[in-house]
C-alpha cells in the first residue's frame, strides 16, 4: 500500500512538472476602433464616424529604458475596427496602440496636445485576472481639418458649451 502511494505521488509530481515545463506561449488579441473626430473634441460624439483603412501600430516598450520589444501594425476594416494578434506575454512592458495614417485626407491630423494622451494603453499579459484573451483598446481619433457646422450644437447637448455661446 505504501509503495503504491509513493509511486502515485511520484507520478503526480512528475506530471505537474511536465505541465509546468510545457508553458504554451500566450496568444492575445488587441481590438479597437479608429474614428474621425469631426468636432475636434478629442472624443467620440454623435457626429463622429469610424474610418475604414486607417493604419495603427501596437508597440510594447521596456518599462525602464524604453526600448521597443514588440511592434505590430494593423489596418481598420469597414467598421473602423482593427485587430492585432500578439504572441507572448508582455507583463513587464508598457504597450500602447498609436495612430499612424488615416485613409481620409481631410481627417488625418493627429493631435499634438500634450495634456491629452492620444495612445491607447493595453495590458498584454495573462496574469491580470482577465479570462478573455481579447484586450479592448480605447478608441483613437484623427482630427478633421475643419469642424462640422453642427458641432457647437453637439457640444452644447453634452454640456460642454454654454447656451450663450451657441
Amino acid at each position: 500500500m505504501t509503495k503504491s502511494v509513493l509511486i502515485l505521488a511520484s507520478a503526480l509530481c512528475f506530471l505537474s512538472l511536465l505541465g509546468f515545463a510545457y508553458c504554451e506561449t500566450p496568444r492575445l488579441f488587441v481590438e479597437g476602433k479608429v474614428y474621425c473626430d469631426t468636432c475636434r473634441a478629442q472624443f467620440v460624439t454623435r457626429v463622429s464616424h469610424y474610418i475604414n483603412g486607417a493604419k495603427v501600430r501596437l508597440e510594447c516598450r521596456e518599462s525602464e529604458g524604453g526600448s521597443v520589444t514588440y511592434s505590430s501594425d494593423s489596418i481598420t476594416d469597414e467598421t473602423g475596427t482593427y485587430k492585432i494578434v500578439v504572441d507572448g506575454d508582455h507583463e513587464e512592458e508598457l504597450c500602447e496602440v498609436q495612430l499612424l495614417k488615416s485613409s481620409i485626407p481631410d481627417c488625418s491630423e493627429i493631435s499634438k496636445d500634450p495634456f491629452n494622451k492620444l495612445n491607447a494603453r493595453v495590458s498584454l499579459t495573462s496574469n491580470n485576472g482577465m479570462s478573455s484573451p481579447v484586450r479592448q483598446a480605447n478608441p483613437l481619433g484623427f482630427l478633421k481639418k475643419t469642424s462640422l457646422a453642427e458641432c457647437p450644437e453637439v457640444l452644447k447637448e453634452l454640456g460642454i458649451i454654454p447656451d450663450a455661446l451657441v
